[in-house]
């Protein structure tokens, strides 16, 4: 992959931040968030969570307290994770696989072999159950290229995880590295692409996003409304 190639990339990738990431933050998480009936209240917690963000447990400091783990952890986290598994085959045109279990084929730029990846988006992102999942589809893979004469290695079925290290990859993905190697942040975009700084350039450039937006006003918007909500509960 050439310089210029991995410049569209990186352009394309604020396109996919902004138009994807942002606008569903904004538009849908938040909009979610100022709704009462979108939340599992723990009775005993919220208003000593309330009381320790604000020193208060009035309406406007439940709802902070309420909305500030959603808004700014769970929900932009998840859908940043589902949204960046598939808008890798956009990025990367030609990489999308048709082998049932694979999200794409690339030729490694360390070894030079094709290698046939799902993609994962972080470090802790499955559970005990995709193991399993996991493993007997490139077992099914690695049977299908017997068959069809082709020379496929055990390593040229990975994991490819979006970000993250190694050292925080969960005991699950460290149990599927036992059969077939788990590649993660730094060391995959690098197989993926040819350059060594491609993870902190994409990094860059969704933070060259972020510094156009401000939510501040979408926020209040949202406490307040729940707020509203809350007053007009029966959780006071």
């Amino acid at each position: 992959m050439n310089e210029d190639q991995q410049l569209v990339i990186l352009e394309n990738a604020k396109v996919f931040f902004r138009d994807e990431i942002v606008k569903n933050h904004i538009e849908v998480a938040c909009l979610k968030a100022s709704k009462l009936s979108n939340y599992n209240i723990n009775p005993f917690l919220y208003k000593y969570l309330s009381k320790f963000l604000t020193g208060n447990d009035d309406p406007i400091s439940i709802a902070k307290s309420l909305v500030f783990p959603r808004i700014l952890g769970s929900s932009i986290t998840t859908s940043f994770g589902m949204k960046v598994q598939k808008q890798i085959t956009t990025l990367f045109p030609g990489f999308g696989s048709t082998t049932s279990g694979i999200d794409i084929e690339f030729i490694d730029a360390v070894d030079g072999r094709r290698k046939y990846c799902q993609l994962k988006a972080g470090p802790n992102t499955i559970n005990k159950d995709d193991i399993i999942t996991v493993i007997n589809h490139f077992n099914a893979v690695k049977n299908l290229a017997r068959t069809n004469n082709l020379a496929i290695q055990y390593d040229d079925l990975i994991v490819g995880v979006i970000y993250g290290n190694s050292e925080e990859l969960s005991s699950h993905y460290k149990k599927i590295n036992e059969d077939y190697p788990v590649i993660v942040g730094k060391e995959f975009w690098y197989r993926l692409t040819g350059k060594r700084d491609f993870y902190e350039d994409m990094i860059t450039a969704f933070s060259d996003v972020a510094i156009d937006v401000d939510g501040t006003s979408v926020l209040n918007e949202t406490i307040n409304a729940l707020a509203e909500d809350i007053q007009r509960s029966q959780l006071l």
